[in-house]
């Protein structure tokens, strides 16, 4: 890779917005749904905390023994300001966490 191809390649990564939504996981016949402001580091953080046994919610750490299954419900605006950004999420989860009654993260 030439190194002005490279510096692009960086200057691109630096400027992207990161995509906030609201996600699923499914594990042992139950649902959860969580939101976060970087679904792309979510399901990492989420596959390597459970796997490590450290995951803070009990009830997922013992259903997510025999695995368990990622989806992404919902995506906000990636041009929606930082401001407002947390009030949709927490506004969008709770109009999944009753359209579905699943439990929250």
């Amino acid at each position: 890779m030439k190194h002005a191809d490279r510096k692009a390649a960086l200057s691109a990564y630096r400027e992207r917005k990161p995509q906030a939504g609201i996600y699923e996981l499914r594990a042992g016949g139950d649902r959860w749904i969580g939101a976060s402001p970087t679904l792309d580091k979510i399901e990492n953080r989420l596959r390597f905390t459970l796997s490590q046994g450290g995951h803070p919610n009990p009830a997922l750490q013992a259903a997510a023994g025999q695995g368990f299954d990622f989806a992404v419900l919902e995506t906000l605006d990636p041009d929606t300001p930082a401001l407002s950004r947390d009030r949709e999420l927490k506004e969008r989860l709770a109009h999944w966490l009753a359209q579905t009654g699943a439990r929250p993260l």
